[in-house]
């Protein structure tokens, strides 16, 4: 049942009935409040009980708050690096002008409000849609989860930063074997972690975790299990000849008892040497991820169609795998030209030929190999080629 009434200046509007929330909302006229009574005793011919309650949660639910249920419920099933990057993009949202708004009131304007702060933070664009990445999955979870059905992405209403291009840093004239140089002096056993990085395009991450029971070098494949990958999808990962020797020579290097193939003891272990050998090789503005982009990139040299690559880099989608791809020009030339840029000359390019001087193809009849019009003698077989007549 609704009622309205004046208090003070202003009209206040209740909407009561058994087993539903008491509602109520003040207004500035009788007739802006009759209208929402009118509105809500409407609604809740529809509604459920539990339904309304839930709006009602909703209302008091404020953005810090529901963060703090977030980082208890939702983050320990991320992958550890992931949930380590996401506590600290939290802890931002925590601590804003926004954090005591309830989860219904914020809206696109708001949200655009807080991109302008980040931005004067000098935060990058990839971090300002990291941090809008958490708070729209925040909405999605209390929605589909929590039960807030009626909530709006308020992330949906507002332009997100454009991206940068990609990184492109690869490897220039003798910069990898000075690397792989400079990290042998330091440890051969980072030397054959940058060959396996390389050759695989495995995340750092993804190399520390390896071990010896996830290679198979009978299958010539590492197994990644999907909670060591950032994406939480598993897969399998080739292994070349150089990669495959790499992990040989540190199966025979004296190591610490268990299954982990690097002695190292922390990622953060691996990252100050490779930092150091980084700085003794003279490489500039080289990172431990460059690896991923210089490997995903010759995979594609090597005339790997964009699946297979995806399959074996683990990119969730078409559009981050090209974001690593970053082909030579020298390799760009040879794919349109088919020609070598260092001297212009293919061995694989022939001459056109008068359509009156092609001859007819043949093949040898006891071996099948195709046959050249000047040679007597058949190159797979080596019989002579007389009597040997065209096939289809």
């Amino acid at each position: 049942m609704a009622s309205v009434f004046q208090s003070g200046k202003f009209w206040r509007a209740q909407v009561r009935r058994r087993g539903y929330p008491s509602l109520s909302a003040t207004f500035d006229t009788k007739r802006e409040a009759l209208q929402w009574a009118a509105q809500i005793e409407a609604r809740l011919e529809t509604q459920t009980p539990g339904q309304v309650y839930k709006k009602v949660e909703a209302r008091e639910l404020t953005l810090k708050a529901a963060l703090e249920r977030y980082k208890r419920e939702i983050l320990p099933s991320k992958a550890p690096h992931t949930a380590r990057r996401e506590r600290s993009l939290i802890e931002w949202w925590s601590c804003s002008l926004w954090q005591a708004v309830p989860l219904p009131n914020l809206d696109g304007p708001q949200v655009a409000q807080a991109i302008r702060a980040m931005e004067k933070e000098n935060r990058s664009a990839n971090t300002i849609r990291l941090m809008l990445a958490i708070l729209s999955h925040l909405y999605t979870i209390a929605r589909k989860e929590w039960g807030y059905v009626d909530l709006i992405n308020p992330v949906e209403l507002v332009r997100k930063p454009r991206l940068p291009e990609g990184r492109d840093r690869r490897f220039v004239g003798n910069e990898e074997e000075r690397l792989l140089e400079a990290c042998a002096r330091k440890n051969p056993e980072l030397t054959d972690f940058v060959i396996v990085a390389l050759e695989t395009a495995m995340r750092q991450g993804e190399v520390f975790t390896l071990t010896w029971d996830r290679i198979s070098f009978i299958d010539h494949t590492i197994k990644l299990p999907p909670e060591l990958t950032k994406t939480r999808k598993g897969r399998t990962v080739p292994l070349s000849e150089r990669a495959e020797d790499a992990l040989k020579r540190q199966r025979a290097r004296p190591r610490k008892p268990g299954n982990r193939v690097w002695t190292y003891a922390t990622q953060d272990g691996v990252r100050a040497s490779f930092f150091k050998a980084v700085k003794v090789a003279g490489l500039e503005d080289f990172h431990f991820h460059d690896l991923r982009h210089e490997a995903t990139s010759r995979f594609f040299e090597r005339g790997l169609n964009a699946a297979v690559v995806q399959g074996i880099t683990g990119h969730k989608t078409a559009q981050m795998l090209a974001r690593y791809t970053h082909l030579s020009g020298k390799s760009l030339v040879e794919a349109v030209r088919g020609t070598d840029p260092a001297n212009g000359v293919s061995p694989t390019r022939v001459p056109s030929t008068p359509p009156s001087t092609i001859h007819p193809q043949r093949f040898c009849t006891s071996c099948g190999a195709a046959l050249a019009p000047e040679h007597r003698f058949c190159g797979g077989c080596g019989k002579p080629t007389s009597g040997h007549g065209q096939q289809d």
